[in-house]
């Protein structure tokens, strides 16, 4: 399967139809100014960016980080823009729906050790952010897994944006099913053993376009 550009999730039509369909989101340049009374503030996007995003080592913001990281991987986040909780992470131009996982070892809070690596993969009803429905089958919705681990362990010198600093793992999504089943979770030692394609980030849009190549995703019993 050959991968050129994709299109992230929310890339919704130019022009709404219906009142109350989805909203066309446009890239923000973070220059946008918040507003009161017709008269624009000092305060803007990029302020509220700084404020709410800078932590790329929490939980949180770095799962949004590692799908973004695969997006530049696969060439298709240049344009477009994320949106919350539809099926897949990202979708390709030839149709290949990729999910993302991430996890590390370092978080933004004091440790007393190590965090363990572990993985969310639970089976669900996919759910079509421009039609606001839930699919009938309970699945595993997209056709590849890519586990992005930031496996750096030094607080001192941890950089989620030096992309030597992450580790790749990918399966397709039968591969994983066929060896898991409906399993909700997936520790790092479990998953290794099922000999997933090891990435660095140059190695891994050929990592995802060889697990692609041999996905049907099918549904599970």
């Amino acid at each position: 399967m050959r991968i050129t550009t994709c299109l992230t999730r929310g890339d919704y039509a130019s022009a709404m139809t219906d009142p109350l369909s989805a909203l066309a989101v446009v890239p923000k340049t973070g220059a946008e100014h918040f507003h009161a009374s017709g008269e624009a503030r000092n305060e803007n996007v990029l302020g509220f960016w700084r404020w709410s995003s800078s932590d790329l080592v929490g939980n949180a913001m770095r799962g949004v980080l590692a799908e973004y990281i695969v997006g530049m991987a696969l060439g298709c986040v240049s344009d477009g823009v994320r949106m919350e909780w539809d099926a897949a992470d990202l979708l390709t131009a030839d149709g290949l729906r990729v999910e993302v996982k991430s996890a590390a070892y370092l978080q933004s809070w004091a440790q007393s050790k190590l965090a363990s690596i572990s993985f969310g993969i639970q089976p669900t009803k996919g759910w079509d952010a421009a039609t606001n429905t839930y699919s009938s089958e309970v699945k595993r919705q997209a056709d590849v897994y890519v586990f992005c681990v930031l496996h750096h362990e030094d607080k001192h010198t941890v950089d989620p944006l030096d992309l030597d600093q992450w580790t790749f793992f990918v399966l397709s999504t039968d591969e994983l099913t066929a060896s898991v089943g409906p399993q909700k979770s997936i520790s790092l030692n479990r998953l290794r053993s099922l000999h997933p394609r090891r990435a660095s980030f140059a190695e891994l849009a050929k990592a995802i376009t060889a697990a692609g190549s041999m996905t049907a995703n099918v549904q599970l019993p």
